[in-house]
């Protein structure tokens, strides 16, 4: 394990509210939208989530790193969260099936962060006053000078950044000798997706965020699945064209969390970004078409406007968040499409919603349709 001295660290809000801490992870300055997971576990499931691009991201659980890091409990290839805000940064581990200490793979990665602090009055903060952007430091002491560096962050409203995380080139996942093909729109697709599609007989190819549908069709799939990512989904037009031609060729679709947002608005239906977003593994959703209740994982700053979807003729709403009354879950009437705003696979979280795979399939099947 790396030898670490905790050194001084300091969080900059865009409110101007600074928190002093102790680094974690390298040595340097990181910036991006600060929010907060209210996970009690999976905590390298959350860091390698692509969907978590350019945010900061505040645990609430008061103890990370204690189990350690393995290689397998990964949902990219990389680390992408901007950088990690804790209470306690526990280098050491205890889980005898890890492979290194979260110091040795945020030092690997390249990853900033800041332990120590009241990550309590942070959320509290955060979910009063909403996401904001915010600055790590363990180099930089200057508050005026972290300041000059935090107002040059663009705001999350209005990013494109799915394109960064995607694959650059298309590849292929599960069996070939499946029974079905899934085209797949890498936007920041997770690992345990894919693992989820190929238990259940599907050959999935993974393509590039900005594949024209033409490009997809030729591989003649069955059916085709448009994943999460980051970012704002309205600066996506490029997307939201290719989500209305694979509805035109009326084959299946199924969208998670930004796929959800870019249906509906292929649909003529806004979205906007939400005051704090829906982060953790504890979220209760209803599926009303099928009345019962899920706890669900989720990860999303954006939403689609729930007053276009109750007053569109296009789709139908199947899920609603039971917090906040959020909708959850669409299905475009007419087509064989439907979407949800969190996330099925459910790595880290509970397993209630991976039903919605095997939905797929019946739909892909023709075993169901509305």
């Amino acid at each position: 394990m790396t030898n670490y001295t905790k050194l001084p660290a300091i969080l900059l809000l865009a409110d101007g509210t600074v928190y002093h801490g102790k680094a974690a992870g390298k040595i340097g300055t990181t910036t991006g939208e600060i929010c907060f997971n209210t996970g009690m576990t999976g905590y390298q499931e959350i860091f390698t989530d692509p969907s978590y691009f350019g945010q900061i991201m505040v645990t609430t659980n008061a103890h990370i790193g204690n189990y350690g890091i393995h290689k397998e409990e990964i949902e990219s290839d990389s680390i992408k969260i901007a950088g990690l805000v804790c209470k306690n940064y526990n280098i050491g581990y205890s889980r005898k099936e890890a492979n290194e200490s979260i110091q040795d793979y945020f030092q690997d990665e390249n990853i900033v962060g800041i332990s120590d602090i009241d990550t309590r009055a942070l959320v509290r903060k955060i979910r009063d006053q909403g996401a904001m952007n915010a600055i790590i430091s363990s180099e930089i002491t200057d508050i005026e000078e972290l300041k000059a560096k935090l107002a040059q962050v663009p705001s999350m409203d209005g990013l494109e950044l799915s394109s960064q995380v995607s694959t650059k080139e298309p590849y292929f996942y599960g069996s070939p000798d499946a029974t079905y093909k899934v085209a797949t729109l890498d936007f920041g697709i997770k690992k345990n997706t894919l693992r989820n599609f190929d238990e259940r007989d599907l050959y999935v190819q993974v393509f590039p965020a900005k594949t024209t549908f033409e490009e997809m069709d030729k591989w003649g799939a069955d059916a085709y699945f448009v994943s999460n990512g980051p970012g704002d989904p309205s600066a996506m037009p490029y997307a939201i064209e290719t989500v209305k031609q694979i509805l035109a060729s009326d084959k299946p679709l199924f969208g998670i969390c930004l796929g959800h947002q870019l249906l509906a608005q292929a649909n003529g239906i806004g979205t906007m970004k939400m005051f704090n977003g829906h982060r953790g593994l504890n979220h209760p959703v209803k599926n009303i078409i099928k009345n019962h209740c899920e706890v669900t994982s989720q990860n999303h700053g954006f939403g689609v406007i729930p007053e276009e979807v109750r007053s569109s003729d296009k789709v139908e709403i199947t899920h609603i968040n039971l917090n906040d009354q959020s909708i959850e879950g669409i299905r475009v009437k007419g087509k064989k499409a439907f979407s949800v705003q969190y996330h099925p696979e459910s790595s880290p979280g509970p397993h209630d919603s991976r039903y919605l795979f095997d939905d797929f399939v019946k739909l892909i099947k023709g075993e169901i349709s509305w």
